[in-house]
């Protein structure tokens, strides 16, 4: 491993950052009070006694507290729940518990763990995964005799809560909930699952139950925040972790600089397949993650072919992803774990504690969206006493050059806070519906800890319910849950309809109502499956979207024209400001730009209705006077869309959220502030906490920006700091010098 990494220091790109983290030994506590059988089972599986954490919070899970272990990978978490749910069960068979995880691969994987102790211990302990790939002859049996239901939040939403008479054995006994990667619930998505949970304690409640919880997340910097937001309940947080850990080296490495002027680099995909192919070359076992499917197929060709050219065999690599059958991942994982591969190449897909076996490498081609997933990722390699290393490959975004430049953000404290907003009305109200079918609401009655009167009167009037006395039912035919997206915060979708044979047309996908204007506006390029389509219109009132396959090499890019009116200020300081915004937006024109070499082919004219959308935001006004002293239009235009774009770059890495959740944009006369402003919104109806976020932290984005431009070495500005508003302006030093005056004031 030493002499592989001193290879790679040998490459012309530069190595940003190289840590070293010492081995750390295991700190052991006694057996907490268990059942005889139990201990054995554990024996058996060679675990002789239990790491401190694990002992502290299997002590409080039996006391009834709710817990949530924050420590690092491969630390042991699924036995701080697995013991005291099945020492539960042994006391009482009548016992129940409900485990859900966020994949169906972590559920399988689990259910495989489960199974070993069971088996162990000669216990009558019944475990069933409960999602879309569960026969129906099975459901029955499952329903009435499962102690251990294991499922994910989209079965839970749509296959047990509206169902829940005939989970009766479940509710009534129902003595622990795990929820497991805490960290994956956050933004749209947690916000959804808060929801969920109110629904089930709703149930609960009726079947005379309180379950305890427990959950597990990743190293974010605010776990128990984002538990007791989920829960709505007090939170027992353990951070220190007890486990061993073998030294471990952290490389960073930035691909060679090959045009200095306008800050481009050499590609990070086959840089990232050149490092993979030496590791395996040198039998290094290795996990190599990137962000997307396509890469993915990629890097496994690059990757092979560089072994072909050794005279090497190329079966040792294997591809991992979305899309693969569920028997191909299985297989993949097998070989994984007996050694019959060395390298694998995967999305996030294996970024959860999936068994996986041992693996000494991990390489993460660029970025991989936030420093939890980060760790993640990293940890999946390095699980035994032995030197282990993880390399992270800077892309060429302006993110990844931020921390290049900036690697102290990756070490030490998480920056990230995950956010979540249950509150959202979009998202409350589409999950009262779901709660009053399951069961009526009683007049006066909180869902969790809100109070929904106001809801209740609307849906009564509007028809979805029916009021009659202090109760309101349900009375619509559908079947609300059913059609609830919980990664949206609307349902709303522009089907996609191919129309290339007109006889038969076909439905190919489907497009959220927000990213509509952008992508399928008539004229549009349309990529699916590997196919080039073109859209021939756009049915606003219908949601459908005809599309034509076409054979051409290039694709559109359309630019949106913004406008936002703030309604209701609820924050102010300074020259910042925090509230509810309509947020107005319309598509103007379009580009053609050839593919690979991205040059500009012309453009069209985009003819679509204004799209509004109500949400919150944050806003800063640049005071004006030396600011502007002397600037034409065009200058302040392009000082205010470079710091724009450096937040938008910068922001995910504090808001924990993806670069599409948010919109930044400049304006240089806003009609509101009257003045030049940069607004921040959330990008999601109703708002998701992340405007309000950013509006905490609005120093340190502030700053954060002004640290990206300084750490880009282009001359007079690039796509990888102020964006690709041109050179010629030198828009850089126009961005710095109003970054650096609004800072001074």
């Amino acid at each position: 491993m030493d002499s592989f990494l001193e290879w790679v220091k040998t490459l012309n790109g530069k190595v940003c950052s190289l840590r070293e983290f010492p081995a750390q030994g295991a700190a052991w506590n006694e057996w907490p009070k268990l059942d005889e059988k139990l201990i054995k089972a554990l024996e058996k599986q060679g675990i002789q006694r239990l790491y401190s954490h694990q002992v502290e919070a299997i002590k409080m899970i039996q006391e009834g507290k709710n817990v949530v272990l924050a420590t690092p990978t491969a630390s042991g978490k699924s036995l701080c729940y697995n013991i005291p749910v099945l020492e539960a069960i042994m006391k009482d068979q009548n016992a129940r518990a409900l485990f859900i995880f966020p994949t169906k691969a972590l559920s399988q994987d689990q259910m495989a763990g489960l199974h070993q102790l069971i088996n162990s211990s000669g216990i009558d302990v019944k475990t069933f995964t409960y999602d879309g790939d569960t026969p129906v002859a099975a459901r029955q049996k499952l329903r009435a005799a499962g102690h251990i239901v294991i499922t994910n939040p989209d079965m839970l939403n749509t296959g047990i809560l509206p169902h829940h008479t005939k989970w009766i054995k479940l509710f009534e006994n129902l003595k622990y909930v795990v929820i497991d990667e805490l960290h994956i619930y956050k933004g749209v998505f947690g916000s959804h699952v808060a929801n969920l949970i109110r629904r089930l304690k709703r149930i609960c409640s009726f079947y005379g139950t309180k379950p305890t919880f427990i959950g597990s997340s990743a190293t974010i910097s605010n776990p128990k925040e984002l538990a007791e937001l989920l829960l709505e309940e007090p939170v027992h947080i353990i951070t220190r972790s007890g486990a061993p850990r073998g030294p471990r080296k952290f490389l960073l490495y930035n691909p060679p600089v090959v045009n200095e002027q306008l800050g481009i680099r050499k590609s990070s995909l086959n840089e990232t397949a050149k490092i993979a192919a030496e590791a395996a070359a040198n039998n290094i076992s290795t996990i190599v993650f990137t962000r997307s499917r396509v890469n993915v197929e990629l890097l496994v060709t690059y990757i092979r072919r560089n072994l072909i050219s050794r005279g090497l065999e190329p079966h040792k690599v294997e591809g991992y992803r979305g899309g693969y059958l569920p028997s191909e991942r299985r297989e993949i994982e097998r070989k994984l774990r007996e050694g019959e591969i060395s390298c694998v190449v995967s999305t996030n897909a294996l970024e959860l504690g999936i068994d996986i076996g041992y693996l000494k490498l991990a390489i993460l081609h660029g970025y991989p969206g936030s420093i939890a997933s980060m760790w993640q990722q990293i940890g999946r390699a390095g699980r035994s006493k032995e030197l282990s290393a993880a390399i992270m490959v800077a892309s060429s975004f302006a993110l990844d050059q931020f921390l290049a430049a900036r690697p102290e953000y990756l070490f030490g404290a998480s920056p990230e806070r995950a956010r979540i907003n249950a509150d959202n009305l979009y998202i409350l109200a589409n999950h009262v519906k779901c709660s009053a079918f399951e069961l009526a609401f009683h007049h006066g009655e909180t869902f969790g800890n809100k109070d929904i009167s106001e809801i209740l009167e609307y849906l009564s009037q509007k028809g979805t319910l029916h009021k009659a006395g202090e109760r309101y039912f349900w009375q619509e035919d559908s079947f609300p849950a059913e059609s609830l997206s919980l990664r949206s915060a609307t349902s709303e979708n522009f089907v996609i309809i191919d129309i290339t044979e007109t006889a038969k047309p076909v439905v190919i996908g489907e497009v959220d109502r927000p990213s509509a204007p952008m992508l399928i506006h008539p004229e549009a390029i349309y990529f699916h499956g590997g196919k080039t389509y073109q859209v021939m219109q756009l049915d606003y009132d219908g949601m459908r979207c005809y599309v034509r396959q076409v054979d051409v090499d290039y694709y559109t890019d359309a630019d949106m024209a913004v406008r936002f009116q703030p309604i209701d200020i609820l924050e102010e300081k300074g020259n910042w400001g925090f509230g509810e915004v309509l947020l107005a937006s319309r598509p103007t024109i379009y580009k053609k730009i050839k593919l690979h070499t991205h040059e500009n082919l012309g453009y069209g004219h985009i003819h679509l209705p204004e799209e509004q959308m109500h949400t919150t935001a944050c806003w800063f006004k640049v005071q004006t006077g030396i600011v502007w002293e002397g600037w034409d239009e065009n200058r302040q235009s392009s000082a205010l869309t470079g710091l724009a774009n450096l937040m938008r770059s910068t922001a995910p890495l504090f808001l924990m959220c993806a670069r599409h959740d948010i919109i930044v944009h400049g304006l240089v006369r806003d009609p509101f502030i009257e003045g030049p402003a940069v607004y921040i919104a959330d990008n999601y109806p109703g708002g998701i906490g992340l405007a309000e976020g950013a509006f905490e932290l609005r120093d340190k984005l502030l700053l954060s920006a002004r640290e990206a431009l300084s750490s880009c070495k282009c001359e007079k500005g690039c796509p990888g700091c102020v964006g690709p508003i041109g050179a010629q302006i030198n828009a850089k030093r126009d961005t710095a010098f109003l970054l650096d005056t609004i800072l001074a004031h």
